[in-house]
């Protein structure tokens, strides 16, 4: 958040993009709520799991939707890079402007929760059905469900031992024993 009394210019999502083809805006970035915020660099834990999760994710998607990893989704006043989005359509859809949204959103928490948390907000507010919180450390998976006015309605928290079944996409089904069990 901006220093108290510092004057601030938030950007829009169109300056934004303007800037970065313009090459003013730092590589490594994402805009949320109208500000510009570093990203962090990854844990080998973090790397791990997104790839793990990614390469389960490939098998497990019905034809007319793709997996994108770490790549935006464009909200009304921010552009996150979740860590994995399973959206409708193909690779080719996107070939001239991003996502506005997506079935299921996946963030891969390691030492970043709360920073993560903060994106939920946006997700909502674009209309992501599920999103779903990766605790690596503690071996759980927090999903926010039932996107509206800003907000997830549902919190549901899963630990190992069980098996999480995405509701956005059902053909998405993850025992998380197996998920955690190298972590």
């Amino acid at each position: 958040m901006p220093v108290r009394g510092a004057e601030v210019w938030p950007l829009s999502v169109e300056a934004y993009h303007a800037l970065g083809e313009a090459g003013l805006i730092p590589e490594r970035t994402e805009l949320l709520y109208g500000f510009v915020y570093y990203k962090m660099s990854k844990s080998p834990l973090h790397s791990f799991l997104v790839q793990l999760l990614q390469d389960l994710l490939r098998g497990l998607v019905p034809p007319g939707f793709v997996v994108r990893t770490e790549q935006p989704i464009t909200c009304a006043d921010s552009e996150p890079e979740p860590d994995l989005a399973v959206v409708r359509g193909q690779s080719a859809d996107f070939r001239l402007a991003h996502p506005r949204t997506a079935e299921l959103v996946i963030e891969i928490c390691v030492s970043s929760t709360d920073y993560d948390r903060s994106k939920l907000r946006a997700y909502a507010g674009a209309g992501v059905k599920e999103c779903w919180l990766v605790l690596g450390p503690e071996k759980q998976v927090e999903v926010h469900r039932q996107s509206g006015e800003g907000r997830f309605a549902e919190r549901t928290l899963h630990r190992a031992g069980s098996r999480l079944t995405s509701t956005a996409v059902p053909s998405i089904s993850v025992d998380l024993s197996k998920l955690f069990e190298s972590v």
